[in-house]
């Protein structure tokens, strides 16, 4: 569960993830939409230079007087019509010539109401036309070769106009070739139609997908946040039992008018023992950091695994024999396994797994270290036949100041520390500890590290 602040955290990297990502696909249909405009009106410059470039060619060496159709109109431009006479309807006249014009090398002019060809002189008087007549469009004659125009309807057309001589280099007037962009038009209405409405969704698609993966990536940091709270009210309530006690022990001496020595040296001994748990937690608590945090150097010293269990199972006999367990040792290897790294540590790490198993096995329980090899690698087994633990505890009792029955824990003097520290322990030694446990029957710590010959 997350706390506000990394809600809101969690908001704000949703949001400035879609408003970047809503600004880049914002530019990206907006080059798309100028390239489709770009490419199309390329496509058609092209179609126009080369219709007009045909037809200038073409009629520019036959012209003899300024403003007479010669036979030449006639014969590239069958429907040619004069200005001056009434010209049959469009559609009557493709259907009569739209056969006939399809072996002419200037029959794309007649496919589809988009081109049209006008002759104007050089007063800017129309002299004929030919194929599309679109309505109301203005002659619009000039220096411009290129232009766009509108009809009375407002649909644009771009149009291309190219001066023409008479052979004694007169001004015969100009050749405009229109095309009809209204396709165009269309289709740049629908884009704008689809990134109009595409856009916003997507933004939202890319919102959701925002907050899903602004929550992905705040959960190991949340996760760790929620450890450091838990860590901070365990580390607290576990240093705040010793300090009250020594606190009560000095508060009660203080309200006593006479204080004998026995009693004096009662509370002193309270003091020392508190005091010592208390330097106890804090120095656990400095190695554990430290071996996490990887700032203690594991040195690489030759350790003999037969030595280290022997010397623990005799070290921790005294204590078996006070809690009326048998402890025992059984080693599994003829010879002598060994591995690398720091003996004080791996000494460490068993003896809490030893100490641990002392405290949870009731009088008249066994346990049994045992000493083997798997491949290449040395195992210990801390065997015992105490309370056990539950399947769903077994993945957490490494954690800081976890406890699988906090009042025998405390009964016992422990703090929960034990475990995450030979977790920590066997980690900077690149080995694995595993368990397996039924409650009620004892539980195993398989204890696994990369062995080396000698």
């Amino acid at each position: 569960m997350q706390t506000k602040p990394f809600r809101q955290t969690r908001w704000r990297l949703a949001l400035w993830y879609a408003v970047v990502m809503g600004f880049i696909l914002s530019l990206c249909g907006f080059g798309v939409y100028e390239v489709m405009i770009y490419a199309h009106l390329v496509a058609i410059d092209r179609e126009l230079k080369s219709v007009a470039g045909t037809l200038h060619d073409s009629i520019e060496p036959n012209l003899k007087q300024s403003g007479r159709l010669e036979l030449i109109f006639h014969q590239l431009l069958p429907d040619i019509c004069s200005a001056k006479s009434s010209c049959p309807t469009q559609t009557v006249y493709r259907q009569g010539y739209h056969t006939s014009t399809k072996r002419h090398i200037l029959s794309a002019i007649y496919q589809g109401n988009y081109y049209y060809i006008r002759f104007v002189d050089g007063a800017g008087q129309l002299i004929a036309l030919a194929g599309f007549q679109p309505e109301g469009l203005p002659l619009a004659v000039g220096q411009k070769v290129w232009q766009t125009l509108k009809d009375q309807q407002g649909d644009r057309y771009h149009q291309m106009s190219l001066p023409l001589h008479t052979q004694d280099n007169r001004l015969w007037g100009y050749i405009q070739v229109g095309r009809s962009l209204k396709d165009l038009d269309s289709r740049l209405a629908a884009l704008k139609l689809i990134l109009g409405l595409g856009l916003p969704i997507t933004v939202l698609l890319v919102g959701g997908s925002s907050w899903w993966l602004a929550g992905l990536a705040m959960q190991p940091i949340n996760q760790s946040y929620q450890q450091m709270k838990q860590f901070t009210a365990d580390a607290a309530h576990e240093l705040r039992t010793p300090v009250a006690a020594i606190q009560a022990a000095v508060e009660s001496v203080l309200r006593m008018s006479y204080l004998s020595e026995s009693e004096a040296r009662d509370t002193l001994k309270n003091v020392v023992s508190q005091n010592h748990r208390l330097a106890e937690m804090i120095e656990d608590l400095l190695l554990l950091s430290r071996l996490e945090e990887q700032k203690i150097l594991t040195p690489q010293v030759t350790c003999c695994l037969n030595d280290l269990v022997s010397d623990l199972v005799e070290e921790f006999a005294d204590m078996a024999f006070a809690a009326k367990v048998i402890l025992t040792s059984e080693v599994r290897v003829r010879k002598s396994l060994y591995v690398v790294g720091d003996e004080n540590q791996l000494y460490r790490l068993v003896s809490n797994l030893i100490t641990n198993a002392i405290k949870y096995t009731p009088a008249g329980g066994q346990i049994t270290v045992v000493l083997d090899r798997s491949n290449s690698h040395a195992l210990i087994e801390v065997r015992d036949t105490g309370i056990g633990i539950a399947p769903e505890e077994q993945t957490r009792i490494f954690e800081r100041f976890y406890r699988v029955n906090s009042d025998r824990s405390r009964s016992s003097g422990g703090a929960g520390l034990g475990l995450a520290i030979a977790s920590a322990i066997i980690q900077a030694h690149h080995g694995s500890l595993q368990v397996q446990s039924e409650l009620g029957k004892g539980s195993t710590f398989t204890i696994q590290l990369p062995s080396i010959s000698k």
